[in-house]
């Protein structure tokens, strides 16, 4: 199976740090972000990777060349300006190849052993998605998860209320599997994922799992620096 890792975002709440370096270089436990991902996949024997960028990507392109050092093969996707999520996954679809694929947020970090993700095979769905408990930032969460499958919920169910009495909603965790045939239809240009994981919802055709790891979004220096501290062993 191959993977995309998304590295395309301009970062904004992590200004001045991302002035200079793209997110996913920020570096955590002393190694950049997008490096701890890499070195996962390769332990978990996922060597074809394909990096998008747009914002100082030429550095990510520096930084970690054609993943030889890591022992994984690297292929680019560069965007003028950043497609959002939907969009840089349709522009790289010709990387990609004609069978499911991973995609990992490269501003994330995740302790878990990445094999596991391979584990559980799309079937006839267009996408699995791995959920994660709701975070102090985003508790209203994203989708439902019910017997395997997520759903979409309305805003009234994601405020507490309890017309959809049982479900149980989490946060999306930016990791999934795809079957490029979910983009193929789709015209170039920027897109964001969010509407396309309703409309397949909506088709029944989007399974999911909890991540069996932890997780962290990357969404602000303070965080940045309380997992740094956490990876690096200093305490306050």
């Amino acid at each position: 199976m191959k993977a995309m890792i998304l590295a395309a975002g301009r970062g904004e709440r992590m200004r001045p740090l991302t002035d200079l370096l793209p997110k996913p270089l920020l570096a955590v436990g002393g190694k950049p972000l997008i490096v701890h991902h890499i070195e996962k996949l390769a332990a978990a024997g996922v060597t074809e990777l394909v990096i998008n960028h747009a914002w100082l990507g030429h550095k990510l392109v520096e930084a970690l060349g054609d993943g030889s050092r890591f022992g994984v093969s690297i292929q680019w996707s560069a965007e003028e300006s950043a497609l959002e999520t939907g969009g840089g996954i349709v522009q790289a679809l010709p990387l990609l190849g004609d069978a499911p694929f991973l995609v990992i947020n490269g501003d994330t970090w995740i302790d878990m052993d990445y094999g596991v993700l391979m584990q559980q095979p799309l079937g006839d769905d267009l996408a699995r998605l791995w959920l994660v408990p709701n975070p102090p930032q985003h508790p209203q969460g994203d989708f439902a998860l019910q017997a395997g499958r997520v759903l979409d919920v309305p805003a009234q169910a994601l405020d507490g209320e309890t017309e959809h009495p049982g479900l149980a909603v989490f946060t999306f965790s930016g990791v999934g599997i795809y079957h490029p045939a979910a983009f193929a239809y789709l015209s170039p240009g920027a897109r964001k994922l969010a509407p396309l994981l309703r409309d397949w919802m909506a088709q029944g055709r989007v399974g999911g799992t909890l991540l069996a790891g932890e997780w962290r979004d990357i969404g602000t220096v303070d965080r940045l620096r309380e997992l740094d501290d956490q990876l690096q062993g200093r305490t306050h």
